[in-house]
């Protein structure tokens, strides 16, 4: 996450004359004007810009696409289809485009929200107003459990389904993806934990309930907040979603809430400011707004851990293979272990994040 404007990733020249045309020949408006970079992510390109004067945010892969770059365009667009007229708050999709002849990616246009990140800006009110800050938090997780109840049945967003267990696949699925990041100076059993927690995790795993839409990156740096008011104005960065288990969107909340222990430092600009509500209260909203009831909401944390270490320890992997900065590199690496021995410690019945 950069500040400064230029080191922010956005569309070339060329991409905003093909963009134009494709405009006018879907029958869109006339004119894109005001194109800019918003700062935030990192793995994809998102800009603001206008067309004929209607403020619109574009988002598509980066400049240099992974191979599942088009799939996850396509994922984003079918969840906002999916959203559109619920009471989920979410940017209203307003068109997306598949040719590959126009970016040589799949993008997307939404509506702009008109919210900040608390992970990167504050608003005045909430520097004003403690109760803002404290009651954020309930609102979040309240809204959260209105996404998990969203009837998915015959939508766009159905065919994510994978058949089988969705609980039955997260432990291999992402003992996989730590296996990939092998290469000549990165060797996956160097994170320590993995196959402890693994086998916990495997051992003690419950039944699975029905399936529910699921954010699957929970956490401060994804939602946009209202300026004026304790409320989510959207949840936003999608490309984790799919059709699941919703309560683990709940584990991933509380592991990632920027309260002690602060485990990846997410809404880091809202947490510097204290007064927030704590990971008991986010659960008791939970409940009160219609989510899930469980009695295994340790199993939910701790697989929260296992996954989200394992994510973030591919930054690691790349820095030791040159394609990614010494900070970011051992930043997320020093999360990624503690996120295996916090997992651990919930194993062991000291759950560090109740």
């Amino acid at each position: 996450m950069t500040d400064m404007a230029d080191d922010v990733p956005t569309l070339t020249d060329g991409d905003q004359r093909a963009l134009r045309e494709w405009v006018r020949t879907t029958g869109l408006g006339a004119q894109v004007t005001d194109v800019e970079p918003l700062t935030g992510g990192s793995q994809n390109i998102v800009v603001r810009l206008r067309v004929d004067g209607r403020p619109m945010v574009l988002r598509r892969p980066p400049q240099h696409p992974r191979p599942t770059s088009d799939k996850t365009m396509l994922r984003e667009i079918a969840v906002l289809q999916t959203l559109a007229g619920t009471g989920v708050p979410h940017p209203a999709f307003i068109a997306g485009c598949e040719d590959l002849d126009v970016l040589g990616v799949v993008f997307y246009l939404m509506e702009g929200v008109d919210g900040f990140n608390p992970g990167n800006e504050m608003a005045q009110a909430y520097v004003d107003d403690a109760s803002l800050r404290h009651d954020v938090g309930p609102a979040y997780a309240a809204s959260l459990a209105r996404l998990g109840g969203v009837p998915w049945e015959g939508s766009p967003l159905a065919a994510l389904r994978r058949p089988g267990s969705f609980l039955g696949r997260q432990v291999p699925q992402f003992l996989g993806l730590l296996q990939s990041y092998r290469h000549d100076a990165y060797d996956p059993g160097s994170l320590a934990g993995v196959p402890e927690l693994a086998a916990w995790l495997e051992d003690n795993r419950p039944e699975d309930g029905p399936p529910g839409v699921m954010h699957g990156d929970a956490h401060l740096n994804n939602v946009l907040l209202r300026r004026d008011r304790a409320e989510v104005a959207a949840f936003i960065d999608w490309e984790m979603c799919t059709i699941g288990e919703p309560l683990l969107d709940l584990g991933w909340l509380l592991v990632c809430w920027p309260a002690n222990p602060n485990t990846i430092d997410a809404g880091s600009q809202l947490a510097a400011l204290g007064g927030l509500a704590s990971r008991a209260e986010l659960v008791a909203a939970y409940l009160d707004a219609g989510g899930r009831h469980t009695d295994r909401l340790d199993w939910f944390k701790a697989l929260a851990c296992f996954k989200l270490g394992i994510v973030i320890e591919g930054t690691w992997s790349r820095y030791l293979a040159g394609q990614a900065t010494l900070e970011a590199g051992r930043r997320l690496h020093a999360s990624a272990v503690s996120l295996l021995d916090f997992g651990l410690r919930i194993a062991t019945g000291d759950d560090p994040f109740v």
